[in-house]
């Protein structure tokens, strides 16, 4: 099978298994940018699930980027504690809120500013264009990273190279999608240590399968 094919194969085997948009692939709970924002930066060495349960609280208290700006830092670091490295992450709670209420309460919408926000880096920039705004983002976490190289996408270890390769060839319509396809597929199938190749719908195309 030539490559090119290959690879739209395995985009659209993974469409059919995870379907849905960049948006309703996406298990944390938000109702604005501004909140998927606050629930990215949570979400850093912290389970989706945990992260849905402390935002269920923190954005009933801190409902907006003024709010949030005002915050007692103990009093968020409170809020916050089940997420785990919590005072770090409730500085950068409190900086990029200042920094969104400063813009009017506007969430910017380019990963260049993006990643100047306080606690924001290219992955979690690539979350809020792909998810919050439909705009073409491709995140690259722990599970992609390790996906895209088992699957024969990219030969690099470093996110940025790994996101350049990916969006080499990946439609930009289909960026976000893939990323939290890869997700998805990581979590419940492509495990780290014992990858559950014989349940991969990949499995006839991937150069890993079988090797674990």
């Amino acid at each position: 099978m030539k490559e090119s094919l290959r690879r739209r194969e395995i985009v659209e085997r993974l469409a059919r298994s995870y379907p849905g948009s960049a948006k309703t692939l996406c298990e944390l709970r938000f109702d604005s940018p501004f909140q998927l924002l606050a629930a990215t930066i949570l979400s850093a060495q912290c389970t989706d699930e945990r992260v849905n349960a402390v935002t269920r609280v923190l954005f009933v208290e801190y409902p907006t980027p003024a709010d949030m700006a005002g915050a007692e830092i103990a009093e968020l670091e409170r809020v916050i504690y089940p997420t785990g490295f919590f005072r770090n992450k409730a500085k950068s709670l409190i900086g990029m809120a200042q920094a969104i209420a400063s813009r009017g309460g506007t969430v910017p919408t380019t990963i260049e500013e993006l990643t100047k926000l306080p606690g924001v880096g290219r992955k979690t920039a690539n979350v809020l264009l792909s998810v919050a705004f439909g705009l073409p983002g491709l995140p690259v976490d722990t599970h992609v990273a390790r996906l895209s190289a088992r699957l024969g996408l990219t030969k690099s270890k470093d996110p940025v190279q790994i996101e350049k390769d990916l969006l080499a060839w990946v439609a930009p319509g289909d960026t976000g999608a893939l990323s939290l396809r890869l997700i998805l597929h990581g979590r419940r199938v492509c495990a780290a240590r014992r990858p559950a190749c014989e349940q991969c719908v990949l499995a006839d195309i991937c150069p890993s399968a079988g090797r674990f």
